[in-house]
């Protein structure tokens, strides 16, 4: 039977997005990551570098999520984290929810349990004047 164990919280700050346009793809648009903070009982970082998000909404209301970032935990090592995902915008008054399937790769021994975990997760996206708050709630499937 497939489990979910939480494995962290993690918030990202957003600055505003930059529409691509509506392209072969679809309507593409852009939004840097500012920060990234994790936070959980095994696995606590900061983001360590420039990242980005890119929406992808294909038809009606529904966004693909394509993120790529690299983390830096608390004693200094590396994670690259990877998501795709789906954003719904279909009922922006009801809220805006994420769902997201990470993959995390690290050298780092201490943290090599990770590049073995599929995890899955659940965002809020809260829209601003200067950006958007993302926050997400982590699971290791199990």
């Amino acid at each position: 039977m497939t489990e979910f164990a939480a494995l962290c919280t993690m918030t990202l700050d957003l600055a505003p997005s930059l529409s691509v346009g509506t392209g072969p793809a679809g309507d593409r648009s852009i939004g840097g990551v500012r920060t990234a903070v994790v936070s959980g009982e095994r696995l606590n970082a900061r983001l360590a570098g420039p990242a980005a998000a890119d929406w992808l909404v294909r038809t009606g209301a529904i966004g693909v999520i394509d993120a790529r970032l690299v983390l830096r935990t608390h004693d200094d090592a590396l994670i690259y984290v990877s998501y795709g995902g789906r954003l719904d915008l279909s009922n922006p008054a009801a809220g805006l929810y994420a769902y997201i399937a990470p993959v995390f790769e690290t050298g780092d021994p201490r943290y090599a349990w990770l590049n073995a975990v599929q995890a899955a997760g659940k965002g809020k996206l809260t829209l601003s004047a200067d950006g958007a708050t993302l926050v997400y709630d982590l699971y290791e499937v199990r």
